[in-house]
């Protein structure tokens, strides 16, 4: 299919529009069944600042999903929409599926945004760095679990 060169095309794209997190060591999470229950962090992230990570197409989100962005004139269909994902998962099944996407379905195209090890096809500039820094995951999470239509 067409499709699915252009998929592998686009997620190519969107690692090279964002900036690693930096150098900050990983911390610890465990995952529990298809969840991540405590924040990365200890502590809530912040739901202004996780819409806005979203809608900045470095972070990369909406170059695959779309939303509830009327400011965004052009939003992406490759992935699910955001549009409810507060109803859909729980804070902690997003938690992983920002943190490693590919632990919940190895073909996905979703970049694992907390994850380092493991990874076989990774640009210099993200080798041994997560893409999104811990406080980014919090508050990206806190965000989409207030999207409950």
């Amino acid at each position: 299919m067409a499709r699915l060169p252009l998929v592998a095309l686009l997620a190519a794209v969107a690692f090279a529009a964002c900036a690693p997190a930096g150098a900050e060591a990983l911390r610890p999470y465990t995952v529990v069944g298809d969840a991540i229950p405590q924040p990365l962090t200890g502590t809530k992230g912040d739901a202004t600042r996780g819409r806005a990570l979203i809608v900045e197409r470095s972070s990369t989100c909406i170059l695959c999903h779309s939303g509830p962005f009327p400011e965004q004139a052009f939003q992406a269909d490759l992935a699910p929409s955001l549009t409810g994902s507060g109803a859909r998962w729980s804070e902690g099944q997003l938690r992983l599926r920002l943190v490693d996407a590919a632990h919940l379905n190895a073909a996905t195209i979703m970049p694992s945004y907390y994850r380092v090890d493991g990874l076989t096809r990774v640009g210099t500039l993200w080798r041994d760095k997560p893409i999104l820094s811990a406080e980014q995951i919090e508050d990206i999470v806190a965000y989409l679990v207030t999207l409950r239509n």
